[in-house]
């Protein structure tokens, strides 16, 4: 074998290519070029003073009842929410600004078995989100919660339900939201 056809033999089996193999040499594949990003829009960002670790408290209170932790995923488009009481069962929701309904869009769901899809939007500076659920007597009634940016970063959720179509609403709970502690 002649040393040119000892080069070629060579650079054949280590796979390269070029003018010794009468090739042009390969373009270097180039990365998929990423989506743009789809959910920022001013109504996707209403509910990011939420975002956070949280120690949860009765309002007015200094009476620790829950953690909770609350992410920004899936490219911006969803927080969740994971609910960690102290005592009694924990559960979680989705929450999504919906452009094709023009709303906010949250479900619900428990380690007791419930479930409540609400829906809602930014009203006076809040978030307020309905449901219409089934009372302890199974007859339907109305959930509104109301999240609320207060001073010192924390938030506030106010829980009202209403049996008659919402003429009159009842206490449900009020929770205030502060900023967790290292631990």
């Amino acid at each position: 074998m002649s040393a040119r056809q000892g080069s070629a033999a060579i650079l054949l089996a280590a796979g390269l290519t070029g003018p010794a193999s009468g090739q042009p040499p390969a373009a270097p594949a180039r990365a998929p070029v990423p989506a743009p990003p789809v959910c920022t829009t001013p109504e996707h960002r209403q509910l990011d003073f939420w975002v956070g670790r949280w120690d949860v408290f009765p309002t007015g209170t200094d009476r620790l009842v829950a953690r909770s932790l609350i992410e920004r995923l899936y490219g911006g488009c969803v927080i969740r929410e994971h609910w960690m009481p102290l005592d009694g069962a924990g559960g979680g929701s989705l929450n999504s600004w919906v452009p094709a309904e023009g709303r906010w869009r949250q479900i619900w769901t428990d380690g007791r078995n419930g479930w409540r899809d609400y829906a809602g939007g930014m009203e006076d500076g809040a978030i307020v989100l309905t449901a219409t659920t089934a009372g302890p007597d199974g007859a339907a009634r109305l959930n509104r919660m109301r999240f609320t940016r207060e001073p010192g970063g924390a938030v506030r959720q106010v829980d009202t339900w209403s049996a008659d179509g919402g003429r009159t609403w009842n206490a449900g709970f009020d929770y205030t939201y502060r900023p967790a502690r290292e631990e």
